[in-house]
């Protein structure tokens, strides 16, 4: 088992890694920027050291910083967590080259997965279905991608290569607007992404975000966790997470799994990693892989009692995973609700000190957070600051868990978006199960 892991994030996700170090024996390194240095596991830590000033690019991105945090500590490994640097594969290649285990997937890996068009391509060769689409970069020539979107049928969407996180997207209904919309969608990946290639997919009309996790020696031993659902989503932002997803053709659900097993051995996959899936009229579409840890595994982890974080340590040591496919029992349903602070009905983030602070409990609830009464929540960095999960033997009982565990809950000082959750998990729609991506988007345009 690795001897010591410096944790190169901050917040939830920091405070759940540092818990699955303690219990595996492993010492931990916190790295923090200085406003951080309050944090919850920055003082719980066995050594912390500060990377540089506020700012995520100065601090939490600044790979030389956490490298020689690395050095000076002695550790042996170093976990990215999510977002920041942990889909970045230049981090991983120097976190390697450097002599320190990188507890993630290789930076080829990352690299393939990363770009959307290799990705896709990758994906296609190992069975796993993808979205009808134009198979590789759009052509410069215009009469060709007139071709391709005849090909794929109206409307499709022209996405950036290198793109994410909702940007570098156009939807084109029509032949019309084709050329136009490519190249506006071009520039516009230029600017922010540094690169114009683009790719054309089916839009599909009405899809749910069917997602599932994965995890992978790297020698050719693959297992799943099964499915999530992550439907419900404001400007591609997941707001509420379930496990498993509800109402999916059982027959489409195994052959699917037993694609992204396959895919993980095809591709050499190493650690944790999510295949994302549009799912529309019983069919699945694969439109990315995450090469990291997500925020929702929580729900994953409440319906098999798999430990993801341990398992990623493990595999980073070298060790087998700890259980077969066949060991994994799948138990009941959980809903995690993603905790933000901000404003319920403008989205405006709320920085600030939380005054009162009171977690819920009881049976089956679970709260991810590294808040405390008198915590002053920068304005530097993502504005979630916890994930409440609740675990039911049924979906009805995870979600009146849900509702119960919200009522509970009390973080005062600050806004939060407890209002718009406790509103969500009491909706009819979502309540019946399987409602598709807009939902969320079209209930609060109604509701305004």
């Amino acid at each position: 088992m690795l001897d010591k892991v410096l944790i190169a994030n901050r917040g939830e996700i920091a405070l759940r890694i540092l818990r699955a170090c303690k219990e595996l024996g492993i010492k931990t390194v916190a790295v923090h920027s200085v406003v951080d240095r309050d944090l919850k596991h920055v003082r719980l830590a066995d050594e912390a050291v500060c990377i540089g000033p506020n700012p995520g690019k100065d601090s939490y991105l600044n790979i030389p910083a956490l490298i020689s945090a690395a050095e000076v500590t002695n550790a042996v490994g170093i976990h990215p967590g999510y977002g920041f640097l942990a889909e970045n594969a230049d981090f991983c290649e120097q976190v390697e080259k450097s002599g320190f285990k990188f507890i993630g997937p290789t930076a080829d890996v990352i690299r393939l997965m990363g770009d959307k068009v290799s990705a896709i391509e990758a994906m296609k060769k190992a069975g796993v279905p993808t979205v009808p689409g134009s198979d590789g970069p759009l052509p410069e020539d215009e009469a060709q991608c007139l071709q391709i979107a005849q090909r794929i049928g109206f409307p499709v969407i022209i996405k950036a290569a290198a793109g994410g996180g909702g940007r570098g997207m156009r939807v084109v209904h029509s032949e019309g607007s084709l050329i136009s919309s490519i190249h506006v969608t071009r520039s516009e990946a230029k600017a922010a992404f540094g690169s114009d290639v683009v790719y054309m997919e089916k839009f599909l009309q009405n899809p749910r975000h069917v997602e599932v996790q994965v995890l992978s020696d790297g020698k050719g031993h693959a297992i799943h966790l099964g499915d999530r659902d992550c439907s419900l989503q404001r400007r591609h932002q997941k707001v509420i997470e379930e496990a498993p997803a509800p109402g999916i053709d059982e027959t489409a659900r195994q052959e699917v799994f037993a694609a992204c097993i396959k895919a993980c051995q095809t591709i050499n996959y190493r650690g944790a990693g999510t295949f994302e899936f549009l799912y529309e009229d019983g069919r699945y579409y694969f439109i990315e892989m995450n090469t990291r840890v997500q925020v929702e595994h929580p729900v994953s982890e409440m319906i098999t009692g798999i430990d993801i974080i341990k398992e990623q340590l493990r595999i980073a040591s070298g060790l087998p995973l700890s259980v077969t496919q066949e060991q994994i029992e799948f138990r009941g349903h959980a809903v995690e609700c993603r905790i933000n602070a901000e404003d319920p009905k403008t989205f405006m983030p709320s920085p600030g000190q939380v005054d009162q602070f009171h977690a819920p409990g009881g049976l089956g609830i679970r709260w991810d957070s590294h808040l405390y009464a008198g915590y002053k929540i920068p304005p530097f960095y993502d504005s979630m600051i916890g994930k409440l999960i609740t675990h039911g033997n049924t979906r009805a009982e995870a979600l009146e868990k849900m509702r119960i565990a919200l009522d509970e809950l009390v973080i005062s000082g600050i806004k939060t978006n407890i209002p718009l959750q406790m509103e969500l998990v009491r909706d009819a729609g979502f309540y019946q199960g399987g409602v598709n991506i807009h939902y969320l988007e079209k209930k609060l345009a109604d509701s305004h």
